[in-house]
């Protein structure tokens, strides 16, 4: 069995900004954009997960997640939803259709929530 591509997505006020930010601390280069998403990549043959930057309205605040990790599965969305739900994870939204790809929110079993992908 093949390993999961993996994307850490990360909050932002300004994702523009803070994806010009990382991509300089990482030696990124910019991936694209799409509605409030900005995505970051490794160059051509080198190693690291993509980097997604969301941007949202509310603060930072001690309480909230600013950073999750995306689980990129493809169409089996439904099936790796079945499979981690039994290893003890809980469901935090239905399915989310947006930007041309779809996802579902689940968290693990402390509570951290991440995403199951389509594509990002």
């Amino acid at each position: 069995m093949q390993a999961r591509q993996l994307a850490i997505v990360i909050d932002a006020a300004d994702p523009d900004a803070l994806r010009t930010f990382w991509v300089a601390a990482m030696r990124y280069e910019p991936h694209g954009s799409a509605g409030a998403y900005r995505s970051a990549m490794p160059p051509a043959g080198e190693p690291g997960p993509k980097l997604v930057f969301q941007q949202v309205d509310d603060p930072q605040t001690p309480t909230k997640n600013r950073l999750h990790l995306d689980i990129i599965v493809g169409d089996e969305i439904r099936a790796e939803t079945d499979r981690l739900l039994g290893l003890g994870a809980t469901t935090v939204s239905d399915l989310i259709e947006e930007v041309g790809t779809s996802w579902i929110v689940l968290a693990d079993p402390e509570g951290n929530e991440f995403c199951l992908v389509y594509d990002t």
